[in-house]
Formats: structure tokens, C-alpha cells, sequence
């Protein structure tokens, strides 16, 4: 179901303060807070007494302290006090994830401890970078499986009737798609030569008239994507062109977390090459690609309950070639990791 030895994002970072927060990943609930020094903790949000979920106790200090009976862990999931116990039981303890603090997101790794790499985080190109602007993104719960998530950031060509009024245009009906898989992942692309600019993107783009337009649409296993927009005026793109100095790049990084198999938390950001300080651009971009994926939500929504409940099988078509690899290598993935212990046994 879920490839487990990964990070998932937890959290943006604003939301994990001195107060205790449970989420659930991958169908485990998870305590989030912060240490008096502002490091953040991950625990397994159940007391081991009677599974009261710590997030409904109280913090002492860096350690929390459950709810009910007063059992306190340290954080790292150690029982440090059990009440009225002449000693604390060895099998009073939580577990711990590895949490790391990133890109303005807390990742938590929700696999064996020990195989935990931060150096593994997707990479986000240009963070930091002073000439490229960054609109911080928001959150959204999304009842459907990860999985359709991932179809979708993989097929450029539902733009033109998902998004008819920002992202999409009658170029990306029919031109042809290309599939590569990577090591890591699939890329979906195609370059669009001397059609009109996008309506979300006209008003953003320095140049007049037609564009060669590129779409890059990447999903890296297990479930995080970055989506290329590039448009650069007719005649100067495509995969041997020169591209121009007006040219318009955005990286659009899209991070889904399995809640459990039948919702996902999807977060995001976007950065770009132009107006890096302008925060009235990055509003607009803010509230502009809101819209977008509140048009994907309810048709992810709805394709999930129509799978779910189909009486007639569905069928697959060409532009489904990219996302029918992705799964086939995540699930081959997910069946590796599945022997590894008893490999190791």
C-alpha cells in the first residue's frame, strides 16, 4: 500500500509550535511539537497504558505527559515516569520518527529508523536562490487514494479541460506526450510551438504574442512532484532552442502525504524567475493556483468514488502511459521493502 522506508511531509513549519498536534501518515496517528529550543519532535501519538493519544496530554518541558494517567516520555519515546510504579516497565515506550525541518516543511521519515538519509529529501532547485521568487503554498485534504494524485501530476493534457481558465489551452488537447523513466521517478513532457499563452500565465509573461510553451510533469517515488512551466516566445523554444531572455520559468514542487488509503494531504509551493520580491505576484500566485487545484479536488474526488464503486471496468488510454509506470515501479518498490526484514532475519 505505502512505501514506508521514505519522507513524507508532516507539516509546514509555522504549524508546529510548543502545543502538541497530531496528524496521521500512511494510517499512523503521529505527535508533533517543538522542544524548548525549537527542534521539532515526532512520536507515535498513543500512551502504551491505554492508548489515550499523547497529543491529549500536556508538555513538561520537552517531554509529554499522557493525558490519563500521568505515564511521561522523553523524546525519544523513552518512559521516563510511570505514577505510583516502583519502576518503569520495559515495554513502556513509543515510537520515535525521524523528523527533519526543510524548504519552510517537517518531513518525517516513516520507515525503519536507522535507514533514515536527510540527504534523500527531494531537492528543491533555486531555494534560496535571491533572483527566484518563492510563493508559499498552503495544504489540503484530498479524499482520494495518493495514487490518483500522482496520475494526475503525471498527465499533462487534463489541463485543457480540467483548467480551461488558467492553465490549459486547445494546444494541450492533442500534441503528443513523451514518457521517460528515471531512476527515481517518471517524467511527462511535451514542447507546444507558436500557440497562445495560457490564461493564468498571460498575465505574468514579458512578451507579446505566441509562445513555445514546455510542460514537465515529474513525479518522484513515493509521491512528490515537480511540475516546469517554461514559455518563451514563438521561435525560440523547444528541445533544441535558445529560449530568450523574457523567458518564463516556474517550478511548481507538489508534496502528497498518504493520510490513510482513501484521503491525502497535498501541499505545495512555487517558484519563479521574475518579480522575486514582489509580494503582490506572490499573492496573486497564491490565490491563482488555489483555484486551479480546487478544480483538481473535486475531480479526484469524484474518480476516486467512481473507482471505487465501478460496476464496469474502467480503461486505460495512451496518456496513461506515464502513470501506469509510475505505479508498476512504486508497487515493485513497496514489494521489495515488503521481504527486506525477513531478508535480513
Amino acid at each position: 500500500m505505502f512505501l514506508r522506508n521514505s519522507w513524507y511531509v508532516a507539516a509546514w513549519d509555522h504549524e508546529v509550535t510548543r502545543s502538541l498536534q497530531q496528524v496521521e501518515m500512511l494510517g499512523e496517528k503521529i505527535v508533533l511539537y517543538r522542544k524548548e529550543n525549537g527542534e521539532p519532535v515526532a512520536l507515535e501519538d498513543a500512551c502504551p497504558h491505554r492508548k489515550l493519544p499523547l497529543s491529549m496530554g500536556r508538555l513538561k518541558g520537552d517531554q509529554v505527559e499522557c493525558g490519563y494517567h500521568g505515564l511521561t516520555f522523553d523524546c525519544t519515546g523513552t518512559c521516563t515516569r510511570v505514577p505510583g510504579a516502583e519502576r518503569v516497565p520495559h515495554v513502556a515506550q513509543v515510537s520515535s520518527y525521524p523528523i527533519v525541518e526543510r524548504y519552510g516543511l517537517l518531513w518525517v521519515w516513516m520507515g525503519q529508523p536507522e535507514l533514515a538519509d536527510p540527504t534523500t529529501i527531494f531537492q528543491v532547485e533555486h531555494w534560496g536562490d535571491l533572483a527566484w521568487g518563492v510563493n508559499r503554498g498552503e495544504s489540503m485534504v484530498i479524499n482520494c487514494n495518493y495514487l490518483y494524485m500522482t496520475d494526475n501530476l503525471l498527465d499533462p493534457s487534463h489541463v485543457a479541460w480540467v483548467h480551461q481558465s488558467s492553465f490549459g489551452s486547445s494546444a494541450c488537447e492533442e500534441t503528443p506526450l513523451q514518457t521517460e523513466v528515471t531512476n527515481d521517478g517518471v517524467i511527462v513532457s511535451r514542447w507546444m510551438t507558436d500557440v497562445e499563452v495560457a490564461p493564468f500565465y498571460a498575465k505574468f509573461v514579458k512578451f507579446k504574442g505566441n509562445c513555445d510553451r514546455k510542460q514537465h510533469y515529474e513525479v518522484r517515488y513515493p509521491s512528490n512532484a515537480i511540475i516546469r512551466a517554461i514559455f518563451t516566445p514563438a521561435g525560440t523554444g523547444g528541445p533544441n532552442g535558445p529560449l530568450h531572455e523574457d523567458v518564463f520559468l516556474m517550478d511548481s514542487y507538489n508534496f502528497m502525504t498518504p493520510v490513510d488509503e482513501n484521503r491525502t494531504r497535498y501541499f505545495w509551493f512555487q517558484m519563479r524567475n521574475f518579480d522575486a520580491g514582489n509580494e503582490e505576484t506572490s499573492r496573486e500566485f497564491a490565490k491563482s493556483v488555489r483555484g486551479a487545484f480546487e478544480e483538481d479536488r473535486a475531480v479526484l474526488t469524484a474518480v476516486h468514488e467512481g473507482m471505487a464503486n465501478k460496476r464496469t471496468p474502467n480503461l486505460d488510454l495512451k496518456i496513461d502511459v506515464g502513470p501506469l509506470r509510475f505505479r508498476k515501479r512504486l508497487d515493485q518498490l513497496i514489494s521489495a521493502e515488503a521481504v527486506q526484514p525477513m531478508a535480513a532475519e
